[in-house]
């Protein structure tokens, strides 16, 4: 039995194949991590900045009631009902959302 003569070129195949490897592992492990994180990141970056545009609206419309009506108590009571009604509304359609996918 002879042995089969090795081929030059052993090397260069074998670093191609475990660099083809790696590339496979990093582009199933890192990638997603990679996007994962950076979706968090936009989403925090989203939630920030509506919450602030939620909040300078509600001062801008309790400034505007207040110079429309003259008294701030009435302003303040319009959005306070209006945040409210919004909340409970909210709550209602969380509830029927629980209790469709149940």
């Amino acid at each position: 039995m002879s042995v089969p003569a090795p081929d030059g070129d052993w090397a260069a195949r074998t670093a191609d194949s475990i660099e083809r490897v790696v590339i496979a592992v990093r582009d199933r492990t890192t990638r997603p991590v990679l996007q994962a994180g950076r979706a968090i990141v936009y989403a925090l970056l989203a939630a920030m900045l509506g919450i602030t545009a939620v909040v300078l609206l509600a001062i801008l419309v309790v400034r505007l009631l207040t110079a429309i009506t003259g008294k701030a108590w009435l302003a303040e009571l319009i959005v306070g009902a209006f945040f409210v009604i919004i909340g409970t509304v909210l709550l209602l359609m969380r509830r029927r959302i629980a209790e469709a996918t149940l």
